[in-house]
């Protein structure tokens, strides 16, 4: 095994999510959602975010949650929705859920993702129209979290970060 190409590896890693982290520039509020760009040595980054009106169970110790759509156009991505509740999730736990509709998310360590395009295009869609959508996970040891985001403005969030990276 080779530890230098390893280590390299995880350095790169580390400072191109420093990298994404560190030089977010806002692009404007609108209403509970938030419009970002950053530069990476990937290329434009463009995304809308926004935090939960409400995280539950209180008592639960976890960073913050975010939900995210991104566009990455150097890397052909487009309406990539993803989402983090602050802390590792356990496996294929993710699930987002609005009146009836409920979309299942893949998990990697804190974040999860809507993995094939045409579900990720509904499910913006859906957020468009609905009013809320709850984030409901699971960490590895059975505790569940709910996590409550108001999609009031993400319509504008979302055409103002496409427009962003077009």
């Amino acid at each position: 095994m080779n530890f230098k190409k390893i280590f390299l590896f995880l350095i790169t890693v580390l400072f191109a999510s420093k990298t994404y982290a560190a030089n977010p520039v806002s692009n404007g509020t609108f209403k509970d959602w938030q419009v970002f760009t950053a530069t990476t040595e990937q290329g434009k980054i463009c995304f809308a975010q926004s935090k939960p009106k409400t995280r539950s169970p209180k008592n639960f110790k976890r960073e913050p949650s975010k939900l995210f759509v991104t566009f990455r156009p150097q890397e052909n991505i487009k309406d990539e929705v993803s989402v983090t509740s602050g802390y590792i999730y356990k496996t294929s736990s993710v699930n987002a859920k609005s009146g009836r509709n409920k979309y299942a998310f893949f998990s990697k360590e804190n974040f999860a993702w809507i993995t094939e395009e045409e579900r990720e295009k509904k499910f913006i869609k859906l957020m468009k129209k609905a009013s809320n959508i709850m984030i409901i996970a699971n960490e590895p040891k059975g505790s569940q979290t709910v996590d409550h985001y108001s999609m009031i403005g993400f319509s504008k969030a979302y055409e103002k970060a496409k427009k962003n990276c077009s």
